[in-house]
């Protein structure tokens, strides 16, 4: 009896899945496997203009310790490849430095993946891999250098007005 029940159950599923569009095809309008919208490929040229950026993680603080951080950035792509910012970040240990302004630099990879190196404050350098989603209103980063340093981001498009 357990085994009739086990194959209803298996064969109401897969109708469901397929009742509820399980196969979906793409059109013209919609995103494709790799990220690429109408098939155009990303560029330092996607990402331009102002992102708001929320980030949490941890990092090294002094005396060996480890601390957690978060924090809010305003980030500017000038779609050449440059990038100036100005952040807000405090440690459970060391504290806020309010409104730090940085620069650096980025790249775009045709699929839609990238890197930024950038120094937020005197003598920090930072790198980070980012994936650039829906047409560049959003960016999702991880800090991949220095090894200490595990934190992650968020980036939305500023809309002005």
């Amino acid at each position: 009896m357990q085994r009739i029940g086990l194959v209803t159950a298996t064969a109401c599923a897969v109708a469901l899945a397929a009742a509820m569009g399980g196969v979906q095809s793409v059109d013209a309008n919609d995103q494709d496997n790799d990220g690429r919208r109408d098939g155009r490929a990303c560029s330092e040229a996607t990402l331009r203009g102002d992102y708001g950026i929320q980030i949490q993680g941890t990092r090294p603080a002094p005396g060996g310790l480890t601390e957690s951080v978060i924090g809010v950035v305003l980030r500017n792509y000038d779609g050449r490849g440059n990038i100036s910012q100005i952040d807000n970040v405090k440690g459970s240990i060391t504290g806020i430095v309010p409104d730090r302004q940085g620069f650096g630099t980025y790249e775009v990879n045709p699929d839609c993946t990238g890197v930024a190196r950038f120094q937020p404050g005197p003598g920090i350098l930072l790198e980070e891999r980012l994936v650039i989603v829906d047409n560049g209103r959003e960016i999702r980063s991880m800090v991949l250098a220095p090894a200490g340093v595990m934190v992650t981001g968020v980036h939305q498009r500023i809309h002005t007005r």
